[in-house]
């Protein structure tokens, strides 16, 4: 009788650390998924207010410059295009370096006050998706540690947690080296 009862109350202490254990790991990955999730609506809303505000910097380029070429082409497609934030974020910059070479070439854009409201308004809007792309790298990296460690993989493994790549594009675990690529 007193075996079964050291056994019985192995057993219970056994299982309550396996749940603690267990729960504290959940927790822990639940918390930095939420984290990520939050970085991700600040880098999306960001980028699409940044892509709002360089819509409206063509229209005031095209009324300055007299409609004489569209130097944003396609600017207007992006917007239903199928491709990652990363993705659009990188054409967003691309279409913000046309813009800068646009300024430096014609002084008369220099000199409209929409644009420079505007222009404020994109450095405004690139720091905020500079702190978003910091804290989801942050919190991704930690949620990565976590899926790939003992005892918490075990417990990512039962939830379906997938390591996630960074907010660059890159995929360390892949060999595609183009991802590095600028």
């Amino acid at each position: 009788m007193v075996i079964d009862m050291t056994i019985f109350l192995v057993i219970v202490i056994v299982s309550a650390i396996l749940a603690i254990i267990y729960i504290n790991n959940y927790n822990d990955l639940q918390y930095l998924k939420t984290k990520i999730e939050s970085a991700e609506n600040v880098i999306d809303d960001s980028l699409r207010e940044k892509y709002d505000v360089i819509l409206k910097i063509n229209t005031v380029i095209k009324k300055e410059l007299r409609g004489k070429k569209d130097y944003l082409k396609d600017i207007n497609d992006l917007k239903d295009a199928k491709i990652s934030n990363f993705d659009f974020d990188r054409r967003l910059i691309e279409y913000q370096s046309t813009i800068n070479e646009l300024i430096a070439d014609h002084k008369k854009l220099d000199n409209n006050k929409t644009l420079l409201d505007h222009l404020y308004e994109i450095k405004s809007i690139d720091e905020r998706l500079v702190s978003g792309k910091t804290f989801y790298n942050k919190n991704t990296t930690e949620s990565n540690q976590l899926i790939r460690k003992f005892p918490s993989n075990i417990i990512a493994k039962l939830l379906h947690f997938k390591v996630r790549p960074y907010f660059d594009g890159k995929d360390m675990q892949d060999d595609d080296i183009e991802d590095f690529k600028l």
